[in-house]
């Protein structure tokens, strides 16, 4: 009697073998890894470009970038995170092609000044993005690499060309301006405006 085995197949594919495929023009692998990781790049592009269709240009411009500099990852840390800051740079150069990306030179805030933002009753995601486009750019900017990208004062002043000052003036002012627009955002809500 011929015994029946049952096919094992892997559910994680082994990603370094990926990337070699990738790096190596193999387009199938690059396919791949661009629709494994295209969604959330996209997202990335879309809170630093308001126009969903530019958001694209810059991430598809991004990915280009990401197979042209696949053999120069070198396996350390993560290759989402590899991504993530190449699309970030892609966005900002996309901004300052745009001359859309300003910043206000100011004195500094206090270091030790904070401004809380109610944690009840907030908005959905869709709201805040909103909030978060209306932004001036610069604050917009500042804001999500410190607070989303993790980026210290000292990078962002180094990414952006800008005084440390200036990155956490620019930090200071957006979350006051979005604290008072979600502020307004719960008035109109509840019928007090």
């Amino acid at each position: 009697m011929k015994r029946r085995f049952l096919k094992i197949i892997p559910l994680h594919k082994d990603e370094r073998q990926l990337l070699r495929k990738a790096a190596a023009n193999h387009r199938g692998a690059q396919q791949e890894l661009y629709n494994k990781y295209a969604p959330k790049m996209l997202s990335v592009c879309r809170s630093y470009v308001k126009d969903e269709h530019f958001a694209e240009d810059v991430m598809i411009g991004s990915f280009y970038k990401v197979f042209t500099n696949l053999e120069s990852f070198r396996f350390e840390g993560s290759f989402e995170g590899w991504i993530r800051r190449i699309v970030v740079r892609e966005c900002i150069s996309f901004l300052r092609r745009e001359k859309s990306l300003s910043f206000v030179e100011a004195n500094a805030f206090p270091e030790n000044t904070t401004v809380n933002i109610p944690e009840t009753d907030l908005p959905d995601v869709e709201e805040i993005q909103m909030l978060i486009d209306l932004l001036p750019e610069g604050y917009k900017t500042v804001l999500l690499m410190y607070a989303v990208e993790g980026y210290s004062h000292r990078e962002i002043a180094d990414i952006l060309n800008i005084s440390e000052s200036t990155s956490k003036s620019q930090l200071f002012k957006a979350r006051k301006m979005l604290k008072n627009r979600m502020l307004e955002l719960k008035r109109k809500e509840n019928g007090t405006r």
